[in-house]
């Protein structure tokens, strides 16, 4: 039986939950693909962390070549976050002839021509279904069952962190420091949440959309984008006196011109909308084709196993194109 071998970048948290899942799933995994999939290899500098899995010393490396230039690696999957080294590193392993499957929205909305063809210029795979709504299939199903659409418009909450600060700013009355601490404490935002509560990281993913909904490359720098650190109660209730709630937006739409607007904002949501009930850590992504005319994708946004499920689905598609 045929093994399909893994070098994996990085060991954190997704890098973990990736790890888990391909573990938890192995037989099934293995009986659709009628092949093993190994990580052989894991590109990690902090061996010793306690992650809560089994993983052989020999596994680990800290040089990236052992596993861009291994002959017998099929796919590189690149969880290290940020945008350097994560973009050279892609680069290097599609040069070398390794497909890769990455969950960096960062690396990917500042790179994404050079990405896509590199791969393209390699005869080699680049997959990212993980970039965007954790484990929510929304760019494949975008690039599969809805590829036959134009599409007019999508609204996405794409960003959970910022989701549950104002979830629990509107459903228990918090102020916005209180609601970002108690997201802390839960494991919903990091020490540092300047990307999530400014935008940023919205505005990495609305790039992404758009580049595959309306083939328009836009720098997530050059989105107009606003946060949600201004937001507070008064603005909550104001928004409840209208019969809407706040959520962070990141929206892209044809005008009447047939030009794509854009932009990343905290926006008054009708209480009726199915975004305005899209509550804590969920993600929800609303697209308007004009075949299929409105569909929504909700569910977790984020989280090590959710977004490990994403990884591993590129990693089975890639290996049934390797098996053929």
């Amino acid at each position: 039986m045929k093994t399909i071998k893994i070098g994996l970048l990085g060991l954190g948290n997704i890098g973990t939950g990736t790890y888990k899942t391909l573990e938890m799933n192995r037989s099934e995994i293995e009986s659709t693909l009628n092949a093993k999939v190994e990580i052989v290899k894991i590109l990690e500098r902090d061996t010793e962390r306690d992650r809560g899995i089994t993983v052989p010393k020999e596994k680990f490396t800290s040089d990236p070549d052992e596993i861009f230039q291994d002959p017998e690696i099929d796919i590189v999957i690149e969880l290290l976050g940020g945008i350097e080294p994560a973009t050279t590193f892609m680069l290097s392993a599609l040069k070398n002839g390794k497909h890769v499957v990455t969950a960096n929205k960062a690396a990917l909305a500042a790179n994404y021509h050079e990405l896509i063809n590199t791969a393209k210029e390699n005869n080699v795979i680049l997959r990212f279904e993980a970039s965007v709504g954790g484990g929510i299939p929304i760019l494949g199903t975008l690039t599969g069952p809805l590829r036959a659409n134009k599409f007019e418009e999508v609204m996405g909450i794409l960003n959970g962190t910022t989701n549950y600060i104002l979830t629990m700013m509107t459903k228990e009355g918090l102020d916005y420091e209180t609601a970002l601490k108690d997201a802390q404490e839960q494991g919903f935002a990091e020490a540092d949440p300047t990307a999530d509560v400014e935008g940023i990281d919205a505005a990495n993913k609305l790039t992404i959309l758009m580049a595959l909904m309306f083939d328009k490359y836009v720098a997530p720098k050059d989105i107009p984008t606003t946060g949600i650190t201004e937001i507070t109660k008064e603005k909550i209730e104001e928004a409840r006196s209208n019969g809407c709630k706040i959520k962070l937006i990141a929206h892209a739409w044809r005008d009447e011109n047939d030009e794509i607007k854009y932009e990343v904002r905290p926006m008054y949501i009708s209480a009726t909308h199915p975004l305005a009930n899209i509550n804590k850590e969920f993600n929800a992504v609303f697209v308007k084709g004009n075949a299929v005319d409105d569909v929504m994708f909700y569910g977790k946004g984020a989280g090590p196993l959710p977004t490990g499920s994403a990884v591993l689905g590129d990693v089975i598609d890639i290996s049934m194109m390797i098996l053929k």
